[in-house]
């Protein structure tokens, strides 16, 4: 057998984004996993299907695997022929022990990959506003471990030379020695009103500040109960976060957001979250595929056949759109054939995906939903009009109704179908349990049934009670009134069924918390 390959790569400082492209390319091509607590677990969703992963940090019923162990673990799969991937956070050569594992590799003859990282010492104080070189400031630096005994400090550090060896001081996982470390650089010269700060769980959504003095921090920490991780950062750079304070600012900033859409949609309502400073959480409860059987397949074949004898094309999603171009290419129509339809869109996003296609919508209602089309075309639509209607298995009554008593023919086909995904993602029934959800967004009515009914499975004897310390925002007065009717509180709904419209709602509601 093969020897497999090892990639030692730094995780970045908790943010996901802050990982390197070549990090990104090894989690896609490794069969194993080997993470601990300071690689965020966000980072898994990049690893390819059927990766096996294996946590090696700290759990409540157990402590954390020895060093030790992880060296040799990552010998044993190597040699069983696999791809290993070990996650590190910050930069694995930065008190990561990364030595210590590739030296063992090295000794047993498996190839392996120093994959670097952003080290938490500058990324954490940057995201708290800090930059631990300034032109007139500091201009060199010097990073510390703060994690050993005051014994052990004394033994590696040189307080003497260190305290004014360079303008800025960085001690990583020094928070419970924080009293220890200013007395010893208020000692060998730091004067006791040096500037000093604490960012604890820099870059994420739980990212703390505690600024003092050095005469004062340790004070200051006791308090607040400031418990680790954090990067402390000594010096007159950190005078600048009064002015340089940025990602405390962001709308969203220590938010944490519960995302239910089907995984090909969850990216865009994410990547906005991201952008204001908040943590998606992505919990995919539903998802959309082709529905199953010939009858579906003949069905559908039978409405497109008739082509031309359509007045109007309604489309009432995006999945709609999506899906009634991917069976008229299985079924070789050509879109030509529909020249005589106008076409409806229930909203923007809808209307978008169309134009993509080259299809400029004819009718836009103002108010998202069926009752808007409705009112929308009620004026344009003529008696004995056929209307052809691609939706979901899971779409409202409402539309065909009521264009049947305007005396318009509907033609529903479904061409797709919303079921439940089969996400088994343990960390959202725990962020729950703990109360670490901030806000859940839903999309669909389906989304909200489906939550429940996952949270169940994974063990929830109660679901609805894990949601009701969370703000529960909803895209739509029908998502909300299935909420309503499952026991949640809904208590965000925009004005426009839009995800621009939920997260700027979300963002208002935030903002006027901090008021």
């Amino acid at each position: 057998m093969d020897k497999g390959k090892v990639y030692l790569v730094g995780a970045g400082p908790g943010d996901p984004k802050l990982i390197t492209v070549r990090g990104l390319e090894c989690l896609g091509r490794s069969d194993v996993i080997v993470y601990d607590r300071l690689a965020s677990p966000r980072l898994l969703r990049h690893a390819k299907t059927g990766a096996e992963r294996i946590y090696v940090g700290k759990l409540p019923d157990r402590h954390t695997m020895k060093q030790e162990e992880i060296n040799q673990l990552l010998v044993d799969l190597a040699l069983q022929g696999k791809t290993v991937t070990r996650l590190k956070g910050g930069d694995p050569t930065i008190f990561g022990r990364v030595g210590e594992e590739a030296e063992l590799l090295q000794e047993n003859g498996v190839e392996f990959e120093i994959v670097p990282g952003i080290t938490s010492a500058i990324a954490v104080p940057a995201y708290a506003g800090i930059p631990v070189t300034h032109r007139d400031l500091a201009s060199s630096l010097s990073i510390i471990t703060g994690h050993e005994s005051p014994e052990k400090l004394d033994r590696s550090i040189h307080w003497d030379k260190v305290t004014n060896a360079t303008g800025t001081l960085i001690f990583l996982m020094g928070v419970a020695k924080i009293g220890y470390i200013s007395q010893q650089l208020i000692k060998h010269g730091k004067p006791p009103e040096t500037p000093v700060a604490l960012v604890r769980w820099g870059t994420r959504v739980e990212q703390r500040t505690l600024t003092g003095t050095l005469a004062d921090i340790e004070r200051k920490v006791m308090d607040a109960e400031f418990q680790p991780p954090a990067v402390i950062v000594v010096g007159d750079v950190v005078r600048q976060r009064e002015k340089l304070m940025w990602y405390e600012k962001k709308p969203l900033f220590g938010t944490r957001v519960l995302v239910t859409r089907a995984r090909a949609q969850a990216s865009e309502l994410a990547d906005r979250i991201e952008d204001l400073g908040g943590e998606p959480v992505e919990f995919p409860v539903i998802e959309t595929r082709e529905p199953a059987g010939g009858q579906a397949e003949r069905r559908i074949g039978q409405a497109l056949e008739s082509a031309e004898g359509y007045e109007w094309l309604m489309f009432t999603s995006v999945n709609g759109v999506d899906y009634f171009f991917r069976w008229l290419a299985r079924l070789s129509v050509d879109i030509r054939r529909f020249h005589k339809a106008r076409i409806c869109a229930v909203g923007p996003a809808t209307a978008e995906a169309l134009a993509a296609r080259g299809l400029v919508v004819d009718v836009l209602p103002p108010a998202y939903q069926a009752e808007g089309m409705l009112d929308a075309v009620k004026a344009a639509v003529r008696p004995g009009a056929r209307a052809l209607l691609p939706r979901g298995n899971l779409a409202r009554t409402t539309l065909p109704t009521e264009l049947r008593r305007l005396g318009v023919e509907p033609v529903e086909i479904d061409v797709y179908e919303t079921v439940m995904a089969d996400t088994d993602d343990s960390d959202v029934l725990e962020l729950l349990q703990s109360g670490s959800v901030d806000v859940a967004t839903f999309t669909s009515s389906s989304t909200v049934v489906n939550l429940i009914e996952r949270l169940r499975r994974l063990g929830a004897e109660e679901p609805v009670s894990l949601l009701k310390g969370v703000e529960i925002a909803c895209i739509g007065p029908e998502t909300a009134r299935t909420a309503r009717g499952a026991g949640l509180d809904v208590t965000i709904m925009p004005e426009e069924a839009t995800i621009d419209a939920l997260i700027a709602a979300i963002a208002a509601g935030k903002a006027k918390d901090r008021m």
